[in-house]
Order: C-alpha cells, then structure tokens, then sequence
C-alpha cells in the first residue's frame, strides 16, 4: 500500500471524539486554539482486519468473561517470529492494560520503597512518574549527544548502578524520544552491565515495530542467543503498531519462571485486570492481516520526518534533528535558534503548536521538541510553516 492510498483509507478526524490528542488540550497546555502534535496516538484509522474483527464480535452481542485463546498467541508469535526472529512461549506471557500501568506493577512486585530504579534520559516521561509515585529513588544516567545521534554511556551506567545499589533498569527500545534502535552490540553490552551488577532489565519494546531507518530491530530477548532472558522483563503492545491504546491490551514477557511465579503473586495479590477481550480481538486480526497497514503508515511517517527534517533546516540550518531509525515521534533541538528556556512560550503561544516540550523527558532535553509524526501530510505542513513563521518573528 503506497502512502496516498493509506491516507486516503485510513486518515480520520479526531477533534470532537473524547480524543486526549484534540480535546484535552485545555487541560493538557491551557488553551484549545492548538494544533496537536503531542501524545502518541495517530490520525488513522486501525487496521481495516481489526475492525471488522471488532465488529463481528461485537455483533455477536455477549460480553461475558473469556479467557485469551491459542490463535491469539499464535498471530502474535508468528509476527514476532517472522518479522524479528523472536521466539516465545506461552507459559512465558501475561497480559495488561498498557505498558505503563505494566512497568508500575513489575516495580511493585520487583522492588522496595526507597530502592534504586535507573533509566536512561531524556526519556519517555512516565517512567520518572511511575518511579516516583511508587516511592522509589529515581537514578539517572544520560544518553550522550554528538551532532544529534545519542549513544549509552555504559561507564557512567556502571558507575549509577555501583554508587545507588540499583535495583532496575528501565530501558526503552526502541528509544522514546530520541529515536534509537539500538544496535545489537550497544543491547549486549547495556545488559551484561544489568548481570554483573544484579540489575533486573525490564525493556520497554512497544515501538518495536516502527522502524523507519535501516538499523534491524533486535529484541533485548534475542540478544546472545537469549543468553540474558533470566534477568529481564520485556513489555510491549499493539497499541503504538496499530493505534488501539483504548482497547487496553499489552504483554509482559517473563522467561525466568522465579520472576513469573513472583510476578503472578503481586497480579493475584493487586486483583488487577489481564488486558481486554475487545482488545485481544483486535490485535489478533492486525498481527494476521495488519502488514500492509503497517507498511502504509512507516511510508507515511519518512515522507512527514523528510519534510519537516528538509524544511526547518533549510530556514535554520543551525537546528539539529535526531535521525528518525524508529518510532514515529521527532526529536528536534530548537536551542541555536530560540533559547531553551524560551522554547516551550515559542512553540505553544506564537507556533499555536501542542507538542511534548523536551524538559519533560528530564533536564537534558531543555531545549527540545517531541513532535509526532504519525498524522496527515497537510497537519504536518500546518505545523512546520507555524513553526518556522514562529521561530522567524522570535529572531526578527
């Protein structure tokens, strides 16, 4: 499926559905006269598989307890199989309503109040609430930035988890909001240092498949053979995949049977729920037939990065943008043209842009934007020219 006839397909008005994106901007930003660009849901529509999956099912009228049947596990791990060489289990998977809501739990069940929980910066922000709000200590180690690529710096990792006693690491990949897929040696190396220091990994996996540059995927469970599933817990969803979030359905992956058994005990314990039935229906029929979906909505997220990259540079060459290997979210340094702290009233009051303000993923993204891509060309160009008209008044 080539990008016009995706868009033609799949593009959908939000504004005015209860969308978080469009109409809990005066909540979110203080005002309503924006155009959103912020939290990571899209402009299209699911998977056409997806939706008539859901309406048979909700056709049929009864919505009883059910449980989670084998051709779900065997849509999701052929995907997994085919698409990355990833081998899983049944026994190995449990279920949840989000990623995030997962993580909180897998803290609560892995670690004390007051224990050390490390992540990477900037970095997708609901980590540091979770972390805070379950009272645990927040330890930071920062990713390296030269001419916009980001890399791990494994001493000062090493030297956090030493220093802090730390107990996990919650790690995102592909990164949010830097856009990394991080190569195979820098996964090695990132989670030998978890081993040898006796730090659980959990990986945040749930842009796994946005890849939109060259570099391969590699799930943290592929690495050395598996040589590391016994020290970590991988999460992920077809949320992102698909743009279904309010279905709630997402995975806990959990190869080492000690952490399962401790993991089912605070689940029990907590009475949580295990996902949804509508969302298993859906995601089901988008891992059997959503490919070409998928492979429509990446064409649409290179052209929109190519345009916004080629455009705001060309303006202001000084500007730095992140190369896009993953995800569908830019990250952009806005601080040789306004100064950082003048970012967010630039970008929000002159730009009339909702975007996610670089700061919120931690002290080293002052300056930056996240700006998601996942929409129609036409919002894309809306928003590049109100930016740079932005940018130009504030130089003038």
């Amino acid at each position: 499926m080539n990008k016009e006839e995706f868009i033609q397909e799949y593009a959908v008005e939000r504004q005015h559905t209860n969308a978080v994106k469009w109409d809990a901007l005066k909540d979110a930003f203080g005002s309503e006269d924006l155009l959103p660009l912020w939290v990571a849901d899209t402009e299209f529509k699911a998977p056409k598989a997806a939706i008539n999956a859901l309406t048979k099912r909700v056709l049929h009228g009864a919505f009883g307890y059910s449980f989670t049947p084998k051709s779900y596990y065997d849509a999701y791990f052929n995907w997994q199989k085919q698409r990355y060489g990833i081998e899983l289990h049944e026994k190995w998977l449990r279920f949840g309503t989000g990623v995030v809501q997962s993580l909180s739990v897998l803290l609560q069940t892995f670690t004390e109040p007051e224990d050390a929980v490390m992540v990477l910066e900037p970095v997708y922000y609901p980590f540091m609430r979770i972390i805070k709000e379950n009272k645990r200590k927040l330890v930071v180690s920062n990713l390296v930035q030269t001419a916009g690529k980001y890399t791990i710096n494994f001493d000062d990792v090493r030297q956090q988890m030493e220093e802090n006693n730390v107990k996990v690491l919650i790690f995102c990949s592909p990164h949010n909001p830097v856009g990394r897929v991080w190569s195979e040696d820098e996964l090695n190396k990132i989670l030998e240092l978890c081993r040898q220091e006796q730090v659980i990994a959990f990986v945040d996996e749930i842009h796994h498949d946005l890849i939109t540059g060259d570099r391969p995927f590699v799930s943290a469970l592929s690495v050395k053979d598996g040589f590391y599933r016994d020290n970590m817990v991988v999460v992920d969803a077809p949320s992102k995949t698909f743009n279904m979030a309010a279905l709630l359905n997402s995975h806990v992956i959990i190869p080492n049977p000690q952490l399962r058994d401790r993991y089912d005990e605070c689940v029990s314990r907590l009475a949580l729920p295990a996902g949804s039935l509508l969302g298993r229906v859906a995601a089901e029929a988008a891992y059997r037939e959503g490919a070409a979906w998928l492979d429509g909505f990446l064409k649409v997220v290179r052209s929109n990065f190519a345009y916004v990259k080629e455009e705001l540079t060309k303006e202001f060459p000084t500007i730095q943008v992140s190369e896009l290997e993953g995800t569908y979210l830019m990250w952009i340094d806005l601080s040789q043209v306004v100064g950082a702290k003048e970012v967010m009233r630039t970008v929000k009051e002159k730009a009339k842009l909702a975007v996610d303000f670089g700061e919120w993923f931690g002290d080293a993204g002052l300056g930056y934007i996240r700006m998601n891509l996942g929409t129609t060309p036409d919002n894309i160009e809306k928003a590049t020219s109100a930016l740079i008209s932005a940018l130009k008044e504030n130089n003038a």
